[in-house]
């Protein structure tokens, strides 16, 4: 446990700073007893120094391990007012500011904590660990506001303050976040120069090998996302593999016995070794759910998850409940794909039950528990609940690649609704990809695919087969395994439907093959159905047979966990579509009766189409 440097040395503060120190470090750590230790300090009075030490210890005890806001945001406020007026009390001082603030942010006080920060960085010019750190939380608040050109003008100012005191590590650490947020923001013609930079720096960068990998690790994640986002799967393969040997490198070392840095400034660490493992496991997940590898997504999901539950014990750090619920989110979307529902919506409460217990969660992530719902409630053939579900998520998002998204399955929901005409060429007036306002590859190959399956069911099989030969070339341009295996399927399904049963043969079989691979229930489930079909009308009694037993073994899988889903209390999230998350929901052990599913051809086209991440 810190303390602030030459303090008075009377023997029982001494005493009680060990004591309380012993128990903050014991295994497991016992803060209560630590709390109390600390708390007797304070009970006899002490001098000011101490008082005002003794004070930061306990509110950042309290915020940290406790979650007790109130008390802790008595303690280091009353830290802060003693500490301005002690000299030479800089560590204990900005502590207390830079904890302090971030109770304002639990506390919904973005304000409060935006002054509180500018006074403090005005005070800190000439202490530079505290001057970089708070400069970073303020642009981290404007961030969380949306306001980028805020935030990434003080990264900038944190940049060039870095160069001067000569931090080559914090002030590259500055520009990759710069960069970050550039990304975030869309802004390619600033971000491109920004990054380009930024790979320079840490090219030249000749400080600790830990620190070096780290910043590696940063700008390889952004490169990574960048790709993801623009749904370039293919493309980003070369660099997730750098990325995945970098965090090896990473893991194998020992910053502890490397040299610190003799500048302050560079005291910092981007986040910890083993949160960016989490971190890569969930990048590699991303790309598997869009490339279609649905096992692989799923072993690293439960690795990540592991690694998470262990974490929480130790820190229970807030970015690991943002990378939780990034993993349920893309595990969720798994789950359907492969047919297993019951663990979806099962996942689903779990994902609820993190957003209620924190309101910022929420309020990020409310459009994805929606749009799960809605993903879930298609797979369960409830097609209003479905509709309502992404209606609300639509309502909720500020994303456009999530709001494209959204929008297209919705436009799946109201084909297979098959009343909904005015409000689908409303949708696609949005969302079509002919139009040029998708910047998204996955999305844009999407949208060819949705478009096919609009004209197919209005029976114009030259135009669908148009879009969908557009939604091959773009899906086999970027591996996308599942949207190809759907375009296939459909295409097979169009040739069979106007008599050319050879060539439906030659789409059907590779669907077959790849949605095996994937693996894709619901285009097995298809694809089964229309080779059933084909050996029957060319005479092949024993492959119809085979196609008959393989269609009827993936439609009794679906309806058993069809029924499963249908009586789990979380099933029943499907109806909460506004205000708070319904705890009884998630608990209850009520049931909920759905519609049977449905075992026709395109009944099955369903979930997410372009398995673009959206979080």
């Amino acid at each position: 446990m810190a303390s602030s440097g030459p303090l008075e040395s009377q023997p029982w503060y001494l005493s009680l700073l060990g004591i309380a120190e012993s128990f903050r470090t014991a295994n497991p750590p016992r803060i209560k007893h630590c709390i109390h230790c600390l708390q007797s300090i304070l009970a006899r009075k002490p001098p000011v120094r101490i008082e005002a030490t003794t004070h930061t210890q306990l509110g950042c005890l309290l915020f940290t391990h406790c979650r007790n806001i109130e008390q802790a945001y008595t303690h280091l406020e009353k830290a802060w007012n003693l500490a301005q007026s002690i000299p030479a009390f800089d560590e204990v001082k900005f502590e207390a500011a830079s904890t302090l603030v971030r109770v304002h942010e639990q506390k919904g006080e973005l304000q409060k904590a935006k002054e509180l920060l500018l006074t403090a960085i005005n005070l800190s010019s000439q202490s530079a660990y505290w001057h970089c750190r708070m400069l970073f939380q303020l642009a981290q608040i404007h961030a969380q506001e949306r306001d980028f050109v805020a935030a990434c003008e003080r990264l900038g100012e944190g940049a060039s303050y870095a160069a001067e005191t000569g931090a080559q590590y914090t002030r590259t650490l500055f520009m990759l976040s710069k960069g970050m947020l550039l990304l975030v923001d869309k802004k390619w013609s600033e971000a491109h120069p920004i990054l380009s930079e930024c790979s320079q720096l840490v090219e030249a960068y000749s400080g600790s090998t830990s620190n070096k990998e780290s910043l590696k690790v940063f700008f390889l994640v952004l490169q990574v996302c960048h790709y993801l986002t623009a749904g370039q799967v293919r493309s980003v393969k070369p660099i997730l593999k750098q990325l995945q040997q970098s965090i090896q490198t990473l893991t194998t070392l020992h910053p502890e016995s490397e040299p610190v840095s003799s500048n302050a400034a560079d005291r910092f660490q981007w986040i910890p070794k083993e949160h960016m493992c989490v971190l890569v496991y969930l990048v590699t997940v991303m790309h598997s759910m869009q490339a279609g590898y649905m096992d692989k997504a799923q072993k690293y999901t439960d690795k990540a998850l592991a690694q998470i539950e262990k974490l929480k014990i130790l820190d229970g750090h807030p970015i690991l409940y943002t990378f939780q619920l990034m993993l349920l989110e893309h595990i969720i979307m798994c789950r359907l794909v492969v047919g297993e529902k019951s663990m979806a919506v099962q996942e689903i409460a779990q994902a609820c039950q993190v957003c209620s217990q924190n309101p910022r969660l929420l309020q990020l992530h409310r459009s994805q528990l929606h749009t799960l719902l809605g993903l879930y409630s298609m797979s369960m053939n409830c097609m209003e609940s479905a509709e309502l579900q992404f209606t609300a998520a639509l309502k909720y998002t500020q994303q456009d690649e999530l709001y494209q998204f959204i929008a297209l399955n919705l436009a799946v929901v109201y084909l297979r609704s098959g009343n909904k005409g005015q409000e689908l060429l409303n949708l696609l007036e949005r969302v079509n990809p002919e139009s040029g306002t998708m910047s998204s590859h996955s999305l844009k190959a999407a949208g060819f695919f949705v478009l096919g399956l609009k004209t197919f069911f209005q029976a114009k099989y030259n135009e669908a087969k148009r879009y969908l030969r557009e939604t091959l070339k773009m899906s086999n341009d970027e591996d996308l395994n599942r949207l190809t295996a759907c375009s296939l399927v459909l295409l097979g399904h169009i040739f069979l439907s106007v008599g050319n049963s050879g060539e439906s043969k030659n789409m059907v079989v590779p669907a077959m093959q790849l949605a095996r691979k994937i693996p894709d229930m619901h285009v097995q489930l298809w694809a089964s159905a229309l080779l059933r079909d084909l050996y029957h009308l060319s005479g092949d009694p024993a492959k119809e047979n085979e196609g008959f037993h393989l269609h009827s073994t993936f439609s009794q899988q679906l309806l058993k966990d069809h029924f499963q889903s249908s009586q789990l209390p979380q099933h029943n999230l499907i109806q909460w579509t506004e205000g708070p998350i319904p705890p009884q929901h998630l608990r209850s052990s009520s049931s909920n009766n759905s519609n049977g599913a449905s075992s026709s051809y395109v009944s099955q086209t369903q979930t997410d189409l372009s398995r673009q991440s959206y979080s």
